[in-house]
């Protein structure tokens, strides 16, 4: 279809240029085509393209004279070869760019695992919007893992951006998948996943960059046979319980350091307890949703915004959050944002 509209363009160009008189010259425009062509298809569209562009120039350049358009055909001759080569660069490149995607892609769903949709009592909706072009993820994680008679959960926030970040929220997604089952006590899992991150942050070549490095999280367990959840704040944003379709905070009295920073307390983090009742659904956040800013610089208004609110179902509760958050900061957020809805089944 290309090749039969240039045909068509080049043999009506060249009719044109040979009917109208010497000093009307239509020849240049046979540059055009060409180019345009290049920039929508590969080498060998583009070159059988410039074969039939030099050649229709090379009958113009008999019928109106040799001498005045030899440098215009070498010209042209230069373009085609320099079109064509950075036509078949530019395609080299593109196949380089969808492999390394590809690969991204999959070290990306290797690192943050789609949840299921149910673990024991409770059915789980979890959203991840990154902030960085291209990517699946970013500085931000949650994961969740059954440990006999009840579900462990997580949900961080790495201090800063990019690769680094990613590095860490890997580090600390795999530290809790493979201890959360072992660890019988919350308290015993909260210590290692501490450990694991200050021995992962720690850089003897650049102790103030390891000193400035730390993770934000919210640990979680939740029994299978028990009307409460159990907690532990390492400097997250609190999470929320809905509960007889109205929304509270879940404050803790003491959060404990974010983690990587557990030294600076001297003391063990502290669980606290509170009520998750059949029909209750808690919704977990990082501080990519509520510091998200709208046009004229206002934060995201969380708990307003769920007001009204009173479908007690986890899914529909992340689609409302992603579309309202999504239309309130004009589309497009500038830094990552995890949410993780969890519903005790029951009523």
């Amino acid at each position: 279809m290309v090749l039969a509209l240039a045909a068509a363009f080049v043999v009506t160009l060249l009719g044109v240029d040979l009917a109208s008189p010497s000093h009307i010259r239509l020849s240049d425009m046979l540059f055009v085509e060409p180019i345009v062509v290049a920039w929508f298809f590969g080498p060998l569209t583009t070159g059988l393209n410039w074969i039939l562009a030099t050649g229709a120039f090379s009958v113009i350049m008999s019928a109106k004279g040799v001498l005045t358009h030899l440098t215009e055909l070498a010209a042209l001759l230069m373009v085609a070869a320099f079109t064509t080569a950075m036509c078949y660069v530019r395609d080299r490149r593109l196949q380089e760019l969808r492999q390394v995607r590809t690969v991204a892609e999959v070290a990306q769903h290797a690192v943050l695992r789609p949840l299921p949709q149910q673990a024991g009592p409770l059915r789980l909706s979890a959203l991840y919007l990154a902030a960085e072009d291209e990517a699946q993820i970013g500085g931000d994680l949650y994961a969740v893992t059954r440990a006999q008679d009840r579900t462990r959960l997580i949900i961080g926030d790495v201090r800063g951006k990019g690769l680094a970040a990613v590095n860490d929220a890997a580090a600390l997604i795999g530290a809790f998948r493979g201890a959360a089952a072992q660890r019988g006590d919350l308290s015993e899992l909260a210590d290692f996943l501490e450990g694991s991150v200050r021995s992962q942050i720690a850089d003897p070549a650049q102790p103030k960059m390891s000193a400035e490095s730390f993770i934000t999280a919210m640990l979680i367990e939740i029994p299978d046979d028990e009307p409460v959840l159990r907690l532990v704040d390492f400097g997250h944003p609190p999470p929320l319980r809905l509960h007889e379709k109205a929304f509270s905070v879940l404050e803790v009295d003491e959060p404990a350091p974010p983690l990587g920073l557990g030294g600076l307390a001297g003391t063990a983090p502290r669980i606290e307890t509170f009520a998750f009742e059949a029909g209750d659904v808690l919704l977990l956040h990082t501080d990519g949703v509520i510091e998200a800013r709208d046009p004229a610089g206002g934060f995201f208004p969380l708990v307003e915004r769920l007001g009204g609110w009173t479908e007690d179902r986890a899914g529909a509760l992340v689609d409302h959050i992603h579309a309202d958050l999504l239309a309130y900061v004009g589309g497009r957020l500038r830094d990552d944002a995890a949410i993780l809805a969890v519903e005790r089944a029951g009523r």
